[in-house]
């Protein structure tokens, strides 16, 4: 199973997939490893968005998405856009998506010991460590 763990920050859904074999945790080096959305006021630009993040799953067989979840209220509340690009993912066909708190990442990292390949780019550890968790938990 591939899952696809994804940090949102500002307008960019920063990407990393991870597969479980046997107890063994790996990640899957991609050359996509992040989708932005430009001017979120225009309607086409979340529909290229959009169209951009389906042929991303479908072209690399993606079975689950977690997202790590953001604060709704608060000092660190995403912002508008953030849960725009979550909703786009949300509405995906063929394609469960889990939010995940950071609480719950940190904890299950911790439990299974997910260590941080060095194939990640250092942007890319927490949509990594979403990825790894979506995969132990279930």
């Amino acid at each position: 199973m591939k899952v696809c763990g994804i940090e949102i920050k500002g307008s960019e859904a920063i990407i990393a997939v991870a597969t479980l074999d046997g107890q063994a945790l790996s990640h899957v080096a991609l050359a996509t490893k992040k989708i932005a959305l430009d001017d979120d006021d225009e309607a086409a630009n979340v529909k290229v968005f959009a169209a951009q993040v389906a042929s991303f799953v479908r072209e690399n067989s993606i079975d689950r998405i977690a997202i790590k979840k953001r604060s709704k209220k608060g000092e660190f509340a995403g912002g508008p856009t953030t849960f725009k690009i979550e909703g786009v993912f949300q509405l995906l066909e063929n394609c469960e998506v889990t939010l995940l708190s950071p609480q719950t990442i940190t904890a299950q990292c911790k439990k299974f010991n997910v260590e941080l390949p060095a194939t990640l780019n250092k942007y890319q550890h927490e949509a990594y460590k979403a990825a790894c968790s979506a995969l132990v938990k279930k």
